[in-house]
């Protein structure tokens, strides 16, 4: 009998089965758009962070000055023209997508963590310690973050890594809020009270239970942090704030190429284009990551 059942069992063909993370690859695929930024934002990083491979392979140094050439248009030798003190432009906007790309990244990181954290406290607890934490976000949120980011540049110094510690300092109060509410309405669970009721102690239930349940929109609101902070870095860099000379980034290239545009128009256009693109694509990276990840969505 029981050889029967089984054999009935193997004889009925099973539906494919999507994983959580599966099904959303599978949507983000079918997205097009989102795709194609994934693919190009993807590809202008990876050429980017070659740049001292490539800066190797072809004797080109983003620091090195020819005053005798000085600022020429595109040519078969230098693709995107030199500037005024006879340095490639190729080359220093991959040093500088370098820089851009890595402080969003890292900025983004720092905010993860320090949002993530605050905000699952606060969610999970709730009550007095929910209400003292959010009044300390509502107080930095009065601050605008443009001075406030000032301010730690000016005391800590203009170091690079201070850069990106000062912009995720001043990232993390919206996914604070996220993470809180998320919390909030997942701690009322069954999968938490059954946790509870088998002696998992608060921090288990946080790192274990309830954070792996917020990923989805923790990795959406990464996506869309990562422009904000290169616009953040690019502003500062404007402001002759940000990353200094030798080294470069798109803020400070765009700058440069601001104050010489009527004479040197290549100067911005090429910097500020890719610049733009890549921001372009972050942002329909994040919508589509968005719709894929969203779970009241469950067409394919």
């Amino acid at each position: 009998m029981v050889q029967k059942i089984a054999a009935n069992q193997l004889s009925i063909p099973e539906e494919e089965t999507f994983s959580l993370w599966g099904d959303a690859w599978y949507r983000l695929k079918g997205n097009k758009l989102a795709f194609a930024g994934m693919i190009f934002f993807v590809g202008i990083a990876v050429v980017c962070f070659l740049s001292p491979l490539i800066s190797l392979l072809t004797g080109l140094r983003f620091e090195e000055q020819n005053l005798e050439l000085g600022a020429t248009a595109p040519t078969f030798s230098h693709w995107l023209g030199t500037d005024d003190l006879g340095r490639d432009l190729l080359i220093r906007c991959l040093y500088g997508g370098m820089v851009s790309i890595g402080v969003g990244f890292a900025a983004t990181c720092v905010s993860i963590f320090i949002g993530v954290a605050y905000g699952s406290v606060a969610g999970y607890f709730g009550k007095k310690v929910d209400a003292f934490m959010m009044r300390i976000v509502d107080i930095l949120y009065s601050l605008p973050f443009i001075i406030f980011v000032v301010l730690l540049t000016v005391y800590f110094g203009r170091n690079i890594v201070l850069l990106f510690v000062a912009i995720g300092c001043v990232e993390w109060l919206t996914l604070s809020r996220i993470v809180r509410g998320q919390v909030m309405h997942l701690k009322v669970q069954q999968f938490v009270e059954v946790a509870l009721t088998l002696g998992s102690s608060k921090k288990n239930i946080i790192i274990k239970h309830l954070l792996p349940n917020v990923l989805g929109p923790v990795i959406i609101y990464s996506t869309l942090t990562v422009p904000g902070v290169m616009l953040l870095e690019s502003a500062l860099s404007f402001l002759g704030l940000g990353v200094q000379a030798p080294m470069s980034s798109w803020g400070s290239l765009i700058k440069e190429g601001a104050e010489k545009m009527e004479v040197y128009p290549w100067l911005l256009i090429f910097p500020a284009a890719l610049f733009s693109m890549t921001l372009f694509s972050l942002n329909f990276l994040g919508d589509g990551l968005r719709d894929a990840l969203d779970p009241k969505d469950s067409r394919r």
